[in-house]
């Protein structure tokens, strides 16, 4: 359980930063290379590549040498575990609502 937080905590600080969520969107229709996802930002590419070692890390990117160039590729399945802890969340029924009510309210009338 501590090794699946600890996954989490990494996905989520990644995506704390508005620079490494505008990778991961650029990153959506096709692998890049770390000149073409550094072109729309004003940074060096050591920045990037500092961004993309965070993404790498929280396993959200892939990367590979194609030649004399690294590339880099959206992982999918690196987001899926806090997609399902987030989709906990979501998933708050009326009824549950209601018990949460019904047990909370004796405390909230003293």
């Amino acid at each position: 359980m501590l090794a699946a937080m600890t996954d989490l905590d990494l996905v989520f600080a990644a995506l704390a930063d508005p620079t490494r969520r505008a990778i991961l969107s650029r990153l959506l229709d096709h692998d890049l290379s770390v000149g073409e996802i550094a072109e729309p930002f004003d940074m060096s590419l050591a920045a990037i590549s500092k961004h993309l070692q965070i993404l790498t890390r929280a396993g959200l990117v892939t990367s590979e040498r194609r030649g004399r160039e690294k590339w880099c590729a959206l992982n999918p399945d690196g987001i899926a575990a806090a997609g399902q802890w987030m989709g906990n969340f979501g998933s708050w029924t009326t009824d549950d609502l209601d018990r949460i009510e019904a047990a909370l309210g004796p405390l909230l009338d003293d």
